[in-house]
């Protein structure tokens, strides 16, 4: 199994999600021997957020590329070739602000591409980026998958919508929540890790 492991936490090594993301790629390693990772760690080799020239490199065919267009676009298209070549996906999506962080948005900001990872037809919208299994480690100081700030949990919905937007629909969630929850958070992330299945 080709395994794309995805780190946004800045927090490194006490970083939570990442714990919980490492986790669920051991027991991949474990279920499917002789796997390869790649790791690609957002919060120290950030994407570039989208500027003019990004946008431009998106819509101009590969032929009329300038090199500063050429330049450009090699996030993108090397962060959609390690997406296509993966098998199962893991995200370490820690809650900030009640959003993913901006490392990760940059990353799907990149991968989104219309006639690369989605196209548009006579029948809508169709996602090109099919037959991954997607693990999502999501941590957070308070509670959002149920209760009073339910409200508020952005980041599930939006990730199940991007990237089932994009063809990837076989998305599994687990969280560590609860981290600065009195009588919670002392056992979350070992909780999480236990309720792993892959």
């Amino acid at each position: 199994m080709k395994i794309l492991h995805l780190i946004s936490s800045p927090r490194g090594a006490e970083s939570i999600s990442l714990k919980l993301g490492n986790a669920i790629v051991e027991k991949l390693q474990v279920a499917n021997p002789g796997s390869t990772l790649v790791t690609k760690d957002l919060a120290l080799n950030p994407f570039p957020h989208l500027e003019e020239v990004h946008v431009t490199s998106f819509f101009t065919p590969a032929e009329q590329h300038s090199p500063e267009l050429a330049e450009a676009i090699k996030h993108s298209d090397e962060a959609i070739a390690e997406l296509m070549d993966a098998e199962a996906i893991v995200i370490d999506a820690p809650v900030y602000n009640f959003q993913i962080p901006s490392t990760l948005k940059a990353w799907i900001d990149h991968i989104c591409r219309a006639n690369k990872t989605f196209s548009y037809s006579a029948n809508g919208p169709e996602g090109l980026v099919k037959g991954k299994k997607v693990y999502v480690s999501i941590s957070s100081g308070g509670i959002y998958s149920h209760g009073p700030m339910k409200p508020y949990d952005f980041i599930e919905p939006y990730l199940r919508g991007v990237l089932g937007f994009l063809g990837m629909t076989d998305i599994t969630v687990y969280r560590a929540e609860g981290l600065k929850v009195p009588g919670v958070g002392e056992h979350a992330l070992e909780n999480a890790i236990d309720g792993i299945v892959v």
